[in-house]
């Protein structure tokens, strides 16, 4: 009798362990899934996204165009007038 209820115990086990190694598998698969179609929208998004453009400015006191030059030195903007 021990010997029966050990090994239906042992059968249990492996069916209980392979049952989370499937739907462990199966979640890992799903983010997987989620993460790559993520990280696609993203790249055909910044693709089809505005460029940046270079601002310009017209001298108001003068009458005629002028170009302000804008730039960022990375510790702040500097404007050029």
């Amino acid at each position: 009798m021990r010997s029966i209820r050990s090994v239906l115990f042992t059968v249990a086990a492996i069916v209980l362990s392979m049952a989370a190694l499937v739907f462990t598998a199966s979640l890992a698969l799903a983010l997987a899934g989620i993460a790559a179609a993520v990280a696609v929208g993203g790249a055909i998004a910044a693709r089809l996204g505005r460029r940046p453009r270079h601002a310009h400015a017209r001298a108001a006191y003068t009458g005629r165009e002028r170009e302000m030059r804008i730039w960022n030195d990375g510790r702040g903007t500097i404007i050029d007038l």
